[in-house]
């Protein structure tokens, strides 16, 4: 690991090369840190806590705890709830 230069190197050297399982599995779990950390942020924009945005969501804390820890897996269904019902927002998905 020494002569690694760039952040891509690195994950290149620890998880493998983009495409496989091991990458993918990081970069999932990667994706689902981010998606968390959106969350917590929007939430705390609206001045809710965990418990509040649960009520409103039909949800429970301990599962927006989860997702805004990135351990839990969400579905596109439960994140357009959480994004519109929740947060009275929009949500806008791209593929790139």
């Amino acid at each position: 690991m020494k002569n690694i230069t760039t952040f891509d190197e690195h994950l290149d050297q620890r998880y493998g090369k983009i495409g496989t399982k091991k990458r993918t599995e990081f970069e999932i779990k990667a994706k689902a840190f981010a998606i968390g950390e959106i969350i917590r942020e929007a939430r705390k924009d609206a001045e809710m806590t965990q418990e509040q945005l649960a009520n409103k969501t039909g949800t429970k804390k301990s599962f927006i705890s989860r997702i805004e820890n990135g351990h839990s897996d969400i579905q596109l269904s439960t994140l357009y709830k959480l994004i519109e019902i929740g947060f009275e927002k929009h949500l806008n998905l791209s593929i790139n």
